[in-house]
């Protein structure tokens, strides 16, 4: 099982893939991307899509976990955080990928235990779960991990999958 976890900012959008096999995770890819200051709104969501869809073509992931709006400090950045998602729904669309959502709450709580957690916890929690050594690890691609790593432990729960584990029986 692929998955391809995304942390949606228009400065910078968090991704991962994980590889989950016989009860290991294996980390296959991470990283940020970064639209230029110089470029127009419009053009910073073009770029983050079309990346999104190289990264879906490039890993080929069986699912893909976002990170959902929670909070935003004002109606602005709220506004701007929603154009960058629905360029990341799209991109997930086009590439016909399972698209699955979690609260930073949820994620959070799956990888820390704890549900109030800050950035730097997640982060540190994240590169001791997933083996993580000697490497730089933005805050966003942590973030992008953690809800790759929260939807591969979720996932088992989710009423498509209880189901379907029911007829496997």
């Amino acid at each position: 099982m692929k998955v391809l976890g995304i942390d949606p900012g228009v400065r910078n959008t968090g991704f991962g893939i994980i590889e989950y096999c016989g009860n290991d995770y294996s980390v296959l890819s991470f990283g940020v991307i970064k639209p230029s200051k110089k470029l127009l709104f419009h053009q910073k969501i073009m770029m983050i899509k079309n990346s999104l869809v190289d990264i879906i073509r490039r890993f080929e992931p069986d699912e893909v976990a976002i990170e959902n709006l929670f909070y935003a400090q004002n109606v602005k950045t709220a506004l701007s955080l929603g154009q960058v998602r629905g360029a990341v729904l799209i991109a997930v669309a086009e590439q016909n990928c399972a698209l699955y959502e979690y609260s930073p709450l949820e994620i959070k709580k799956a990888v820390t235990g704890y549900g109030q957690a800050d950035k730097n916890q997640v982060q540190q929690m994240i590169k001791i779960l997933l083996k993580i050594e000697n490497e730089k690890l933005e805050t966003d691609a942590s973030d992008a991990l953690a809800t790759g790593f929260c939807h591969l432990n979720t996932r088992a729960f989710l009423p498509e999958n209880r189901e379907n584990s029911k007829t496997l029986k």
